[in-house]
């Protein structure tokens, strides 16, 4: 009887599969002719020969990745490049030299049965060589002039791409930020920095070989589809691989030179800033500072250090770095219109986080080099201080004194202790540092007005805080260590007092003066007064209490002034004709000035 054998050799080639058949005649061994011939197929079967003509396909998969992201299987489009050959390797086709891959779908006839046949299973990147028998190739009729009746074919072939029509975006979260505040949603803007590859890793486009963000409203149509969906949910700072199916990206119809038709796309993405463009800007009180006894409001100037960076962390600006604070006028238009938003109603001291969409900064065009269009911006402030052109000093008695006959006013001089430092605490100057406290007549243009003025109705023993504003301290300049237009705060402490007398005085009467005041002058009756005469007679005044010389100087220097006002004529000598107070002398100017 006839028997169909078939059997297979497995060659050491890893993934080599050969199937053959044979057709034999097997009978009972009755001739010698027969026992030879049986004891020849014995031989056969137990060594490795070619049995002749193939009657299936032989896969060579000669070049297996090391990593395959899905094996082809029917029904799945496939783009392969390939060469085509006889079996005694001559070329009757290739894709390559069309310059065009292979596109078709697997088990749907869009290719020869033994190629459909041997893709199966493939990886991307695979090389195969598939051996095609004629029947599953173009069979007796052969293909045009090119491929002859009944003839072996060859195709070797790599794989650039599969995908299904079932397929959606594969997103593979690469790594996440520790905080995520907020995630992109329909009609965000959003920028991106990615790497594109066809799905054989093939490069096509990169953003950062541009140095520059992909930015776009995501969900309107401004992206591929794909993009579109993989890029939802997304936080800033986090990274995301995509594998996105060619009819969710450019389809059939490719894009440019480099991303072919019917090309699935991998992108692996870093989201770096998301905004929408109905945002307001985002305070966040860092720090509170308490008390706050009052709140900046627009026209106030502003003094205050910043950190600036973009939403991803990275640091594009500090005043720190500068050395020194900002300082401009709040909601004038001076500052960028978030910045002029975010700094009203700020305390002296507070720490706050201010987060601005684009339009409320540096908008689509950005700012330099530094700044990129469309960017969010993260401002860290610290408020230094601020102030109003129209603030006066502020006092707060922190002590009073029990006992209190007297306090201290214009041209008195005082003795006082003082610490000053900045808002923020940074200690300037302190009397602490001498070893006399410090002394000044008031009134005399000797230090800043602001402390001057605070200086006054002060009883010894008194102690007080006062805030200063920069146009009744140092001003827009400052001075040394002062910061210009810089607030300072004084702890005070009233040490002594002395009373003064007015300006251009350096005697006045606490009593009546005498009625004949050049007699009681002229001790010895002579008509004349000198030096030693009038110095005697001012000295006892003071001594009780009837009158008071000008304070802060030596009493013996204010004196021989006072003796050279009345000595006219300079002749050390002062007469009765010459003697005159400097009320009477006052109201004789006085009278001058009317006529």
């Amino acid at each position: 009887h006839n028997r169909r054998l078939q059997f297979q050799d497995r060659s050491s080639r890893t993934g080599i599969f050969h199937v053959y058949t044979s057709e034999l005649l097997l009978q009972e061994p009755t001739t010698d002719c027969e026992i030879f011939l049986s004891l020849l197929l014995a031989t056969w079967f137990s060594v490795d020969c070619n049995p002749g003509p193939i009657d299936d396909i032989a896969v060579d998969r000669y070049f297996i990745p090391k990593s395959c992201i899905r094996e082809v299987k029917s029904g799945d489009f496939v783009r392969y490049h390939y060469n085509g050959t006889f079996t005694d390797g001559k070329l009757f086709d290739s894709s390559y030299d069309r310059g065009a891959a292979f596109f078709g779908q697997v088990g749907q006839k869009w290719q020869i049965a033994g190629v459909d046949k041997g893709i199966l299973g493939m990886c991307v990147n695979e090389h195969r060589k598939i051996t095609v028998p004629p029947h599953l190739a173009y069979g007796s009729q052969g293909a045009g002039d090119k491929v002859p009746p009944d003839t072996t074919l060859v195709f070797d072939l790599v794989l650039l791409d599969v995908f299904n029509r079932a397929d959606q975006v594969q997103t593979k979260v690469i790594s996440t930020p520790k905080e995520c505040k907020r995630s992109v949603m329909r009609t965000d803007f959003v920028r991106f920095h990615f790497n594109g590859t066809l799905l054989d890793g093939s490069a096509f486009d990169s953003s950062y070989k541009r140095s520059q963000t992909q930015d776009s409203v995501v969900g309107e149509g401004w992206l591929i589809k794909g993009l579109d969906e993989g890029l939802l949910g997304m936080c800033v700072g986090e990274i995301r691989h995509f594998i996105i199916p060619p009819f969710l990206a450019f389809g059939e119809k490719g894009y440019g030179t480099e991303i072919p038709a019917h090309a699935s796309l991998v992108y692996h993405i870093l989201l770096e800033d998301l905004h929408n463009p109905k945002d307001d800007i985002i305070v966040e009180v860092m720090k509170a500072s308490e008390p706050c006894t009052r709140k900046s409001v627009a026209g106030d100037y502003i003094r205050y250090h910043y950190n600036a960076s973009f939403l991803n962390g990275i640091t594009f600006d500090s005043s720190y770095q500068h050395n020194h604070t900002y300082n401009t006028y709040i909601g004038m238009g001076y500052m960028i219109a978030g910045i002029d938003k975010g700094l009203q109603g700020v305390c002296t001291g507070e720490r706050r986080r201010i987060i601005l969409p684009p339009h409320l900064a540096y908008g689509q065009q950005g700012a330099g080099k530094d700044i990129p269009g469309s960017a969010v911006l993260v401002f860290d402030i610290h408020v230094i201080d601020f102030h109003g052109v129209k603030d006066t000093v502020q006092v707060d008695i922190t002590r009073k004194s029990e006992a209190c006959n007297e306090t201290s006013e214009v041209n008195d001089f005082i003795q006082y202790h003082y610490n000053c430092s900045l808002l923020d605490g940074t200690l300037l100057f302190t009397s602490r540092d001498y070893e006399t406290p410090q002394d000044v007549v008031l009134g005399g243009d000797k230090i800043i007005d602001g402390l001057d003025e605070a200086l006054r109705n002060m009883c010894v023993g008194e102690r007080r805080t006062v805030i200063v504003p920069p146009h009744l301290g140092h001003g827009e300049k400052g001075a040394g260590i002062v910061p210009g237009s810089a607030v300072l705060r004084f702890e005070l402490e009233l040490v002594s007092l002395q009373k003064g007398v007015p300006e251009g005085y350096l005697f006045i009467w606490l009593e009546e003066s005498p009625g004949h005041l050049f007699e009681a002058l002229d001790v010895n009756q002579d008509q004349q007064v000198p030096l030693e005469e009038f110095s005697q007679f001012i000295k006892q005044q003071v001594s009780e209490g009837k009158g008071r010389l000008k304070p802060a100087q030596d009493p013996d220097s204010v004196i021989i002034d006072m003796f050279k006002n009345q000595d006219r004529n300079t002749d050390g000598l002062i007469t009765q004709d010459e003697l005159k107070l400097k009320v009477d002398e006052d109201a004789e100017k006085t009278r001058h000035e009317e006529l």
